[in-house]
């Protein structure tokens, strides 16, 4: 893929100061209007004590800002471009699907070839219903759960973020453990009690919370990878015990593959680690950068939704047919190479090179990694759950961050978040970031 350059004038000179001018004078603009100027705290940066980059357009693994700058993207729409920015065969999908129209709020054959095309990678999913967002397909997976086992109580594990619906903002990751909120205000204190945050990693604590709340436990919500208190690693053995917990204690083992769904593996977490979950929640990874949401699974559950069951939910622009046309060109793509085995490589050779320098450096960090995800912990010891997670040093990561932006490198801002490797990080690009890393930590 063609990757545009910028122009002398605009290229930073050596040890020159990458100018943010317009994103600064943007981002005075927006505070006016939107509150904290950005749309998603993600965004914000302050974790890192930086002003939002304000970007143009992008391209193949880099963006540009509004000044002019390109960077390396880690960042990938959190996730949702395993083939890069502008891949070719996307962007022919949504052409030729904005030409029909935008949107129909009828049913498409498109939404039949996705629930399908999802099914056959995913077997667990019997039947398959689209949202608009992971934060929508986890609040409706809850209220299926409940009405399907007649309880009332979610377990879900710390650090782990499930979106931003009242039952799921306890001890949340994401933007709330960056932030440091712990859970929200909005949230009545008779919806935080019916979730339970167990430490992940951890399945005694799982098993005393079942005993302590027998026949209550609807479901539990985990990331089988999480990459929301940063990239971490379930121990061996791990989501089998909760396959077999649930299991024994009649609850829906709910599987949140938003970050991991298609990229860790083509059949996600679930392949990777052969646990098969009763629900699967799915998120902007199905639509290839554009908004769109999936839950699905076993058959007997998913006939419980409206309107061939009792449990109501709905959504005027679900199955929009841009997000579902460009969803399918990247599933199918998938399909068709040896995308994953890329990945792998390449996230492999990544990490090593990092923890390497941080040896070289004697810079204590922690590299976690699975294909196309990693996280730089700035960590002394291994990081196996959300507490290990937060002795991580963010200070050193702010100016791990600063130090790569100004290099060209766009990391995600904040330690407790996973950075992606699309298919259009090639050597060259690993290369790059692995020099601007070794600078910056020296």
């Amino acid at each position: 893929m063609t990757t545009p350059t910028l122009t002398v004038a605009e290229q930073p000179k050596d040890n020159e100061t990458k100018s943010q001018r317009k994103s600064e004078k943007y981002f005075e603009r927006a505070q006016k209007v939107i509150p904290g100027g950005v749309n998603s705290p993600a965004r914000a940066c302050k974790a890192v004590h930086a002003t939002p980059v304000f970007i143009d357009r992008a391209d193949g693994a880099y963006m540009y800002d509004v000044d002019g700058n390109e960077y390396l993207d880690y960042v990938g729409s959190w996730g949702a471009l395993i083939l890069g920015h502008k891949h070719p065969r996307i962007m022919e999908a949504i052409e030729d699907a904005v030409r029909l129209s935008t949107s129909y709020g009828a049913p498409t054959l498109a939404e039949i070839e996705m629930a399908e095309l999802v099914g056959k990678i995913m077997p667990s999913i019997e039947m398959l219903r689209l949202v608009n967002s992971g934060t929508e397909a986890c609040m409706s997976a809850a209220r299926l759960a409940r009405a399907f086992t007649n309880r009332s109580m979610i377990v879900k594990f710390d650090g782990c973020y499930h979106g931003h619906s009242d039952s799921f903002l306890v001890k949340a990751g994401s933007g709330l453990a960056t932030l440091g909120i712990s859970s929200s205000p909005g949230v009545p204190e008779e919806i935080s009690k019916l979730t339970i945050s167990v430490p992940y990693n951890d399945l005694g604590a799982l098993e005393k919370a079942f005993k302590e709340h027998k026949d209550k436990i609807a479901a539990v919500f985990v990331e089988p990878i999480v990459g929301n208190a940063g990239l971490i690693l379930p121990t061996e053995g791990y989501l089998t015990g909760l396959r077999d917990l649930c299991t024994k204690y009649g609850a829906l083992l709910v599987f949140d593959e938003v970050m991991t769904g298609f990229r860790v593996a083509l059949g996600g977490a679930q392949a990777k680690y052969n646990v098969k979950p009763d629900l699967t929640c799915l998120g902007k990874i199905i639509g290839a950068g554009l908004p769109i949401g999936a839950y699905g699974g076993r058959r007997d559950i998913m006939e419980r939704i409206a309107p061939v069951g009792d449990v109501y939910q709905a959504g005027t622009l679900s199955g929009n047919p841009l997000a579902v046309k460009a969803g399918l060109a990247q599933l199918k793509a998938l399909q068709e190479s040896n995308v994953h085995k890329h990945l792998e490589e390449r996230t492999q050779k990544l990490a090593e090179g990092i923890q390497e320098i941080g040896k070289k450096t004697k810079t204590g960090i922690q590299v976690a990694h699975v294909p196309g995800m990693l996280t730089v912990f700035f960590n002394d010891k291994p990081v196996i759950d959300f507490e290990s997670a937060k002795k991580s040093d963010t200070e050193k990561f702010a100016k791990f961050w600063q130090g790569l932006l100004q290099k060209g490198i766009y990391w995600p801002p904040s330690q407790f978040e996973a950075a992606f490797v699309s298919t259009e990080h090639r050597n060259r690009e690993l290369d790059a970031t692995l020099d601007a890393i070794k600078e910056v930590l020296s």
